[in-house]
């Protein structure tokens, strides 16, 4: 029996903290598109840009979540651009392979549940 159930798809919203940390700020979606972003294009503002963001709100996102995590995301080049640090590269994986894990688990667990 297919009901209107069976036709939709869980979301997940996947977020990684410091548990220190006095403030909000967390590597989640955002600021895993904007390294990702960084990592593609060579650059922050090529980064946000791309996003349609402003440099300067790609900057705060950044050093909020730097401070939040203590943990340097990005290593900044003047004019010749930015690239994630060994750490951020490893925390951008590590945050993409749980996320896709979780989201597949999800999918699966839905199906069999709504069934």
């Amino acid at each position: 029996m297919t009901t209107k159930l069976s036709k939709l798809v869980p979301n997940t919203r996947l977020s990684i903290s410091n548990p220190k940390s006095n403030s909000n700020s967390v590597f989640g979606k955002g600021i895993a598109d904007l390294c990702l972003g960084v990592r593609q294009h060579g650059s922050l503002n090529a980064a946000a840009k791309n996003m349609g963001m402003a440099y300067s709100k790609a900057w705060r996102i950044i050093k909020d979540t730097e401070d939040a995590l203590d943990i340097q995301l990005l290593i900044r080049d003047g004019a010749h651009g930015s690239e994630l640090t060994p750490e951020g590269n490893r925390l951008l994986e590590l945050y993409t392979r749980i996320n896709q894990e979780i989201s597949q688990k999800a999918v699966e667990l839905y199906q069999e549940i709504s069934q």
